[in-house]
């Protein structure tokens, strides 16, 4: 059975998981079960707990994962909710890969395209939030705020401005009507579609994401395992930070005010390290054979084990 969405950086990913020791395995973001099958293959000792909130991921993964059944468990939900609440342990190995699926993108009814004729986006159809309400009902400060803290879109206040004055004459109910509003504030030229950064910013606003990654951080650090190795890919820069910020303070051995005069704390406090110091991106091969890894960074941090 094929996935519909090419897993990245796989290879990289499992060489990650190398020496886990014996419990489960959590992808946190289960999608169309790439990841996991492959890990599940590699790791027999393994069992495995998927977790997505599309329904359609999951069902389809259902039916991959057929030939673990009797080693894997799938749940729907946030990653942020369903990892606190697990009574399955030890955890060992945990994977997040950030990034919205290639079908996600290429289905024009789930409106995260840019030439969809739908405004949606919603990762789980049954949120109340859609980019439709966002686009047409967020105040111009708000959509300010949101193009230019998540898109990081330069002329985020003429975009905003753009998109008020557009929905004041008819909402704007297509991706594709919302893109022709983009490309007439963010002219064509760059190396990336002019609406690439809007729709990010939106898409994030729908679906929290950047709320969601804190509350999977917050998570792993309250309930972390001896040995553990966590893989988490993401693919963009305000990803990233929050990623790698998190990594750097539970790499601190000295938890001491920075003006301290001396250290009274022991430096005993790093709770593991960094498996590499730069984040691991695509190879030359697989950007070619994959373009939607161009932008992927994968960082992996071990939990130290407790003498």
């Amino acid at each position: 059975m094929e996935t519909p969405h090419i897993p990245v950086l796989l290879e990289e990913v499992l060489e990650s998981f190398n020496g886990v020791p014996q419990g489960y395995f959590v992808d946190c973001t289960l999608g169309y079960a790439g990841h996991s099958s492959e890990i599940l293959k590699r790791y027999g000792y393994l069992k495995h707990i998927g977790i997505d909130r599309d329904e359609e991921a999951l069902a389809f993964s259902e039916k991959r994962l057929e030939p673990f059944k009797d080693r894997s468990r799938l749940f729907r939900g946030t990653f942020a909710t369903v990892i606190p609440a697990l009574k399955e342990a030890p955890v060992t190995a945990l994977l997040a890969d950030f990034g919205v699926s290639s079908l996600q993108l290429d289905k024009k009814e789930r409106g995260f395209s840019f030439d969809s004729d739908t405004l949606d986006m919603r990762m789980d159809a049954s949120l109340p939030l859609s980019a439709y309400d966002v686009v047409n009902t967020y105040s111009k400060e708000k959509l300010e705020y949101i193009f230019d803290v998540y898109g990081e879109v330069r002329s985020y206040k003429k975009l905003a401005a753009a998109v008020v004055e557009a929905r004041s004459k008819a909402p704007v109910t297509t991706a594709k009507a919302f893109s022709e509003i983009i490309k007439k504030v963010i002219p064509s030229g760059g190396k990336i579609h002019p609406a690439t950064l809007p729709f990010q910013a939106i898409r994030i606003e729908v679906n929290n994401e950047l709320g969601e990654i804190e509350g999977l951080l917050d998570a792993i650090e309250a309930k972390h395992y001896n040995g553990e190795v966590v893989s988490l890919i993401t693919f963009h820069s305000l990803e990233d930070r929050l990623v790698k910020n998190r990594f750097r303070k539970w790499s601190l051995e000295c938890i001491c005010d920075p003006h301290a005069i001396r250290c009274t704390c022991g430096k005993n406090h790093a709770l593991g390290k960094a498996l590499s110091r730069k984040p691991v991106v695509a190879s030359k091969e697989e950007r070619k054979r994959n373009p939607r890894s161009r932008s992927a960074k994968l960082r992996s941090f071990r939990f130290k084990c407790d003498s």
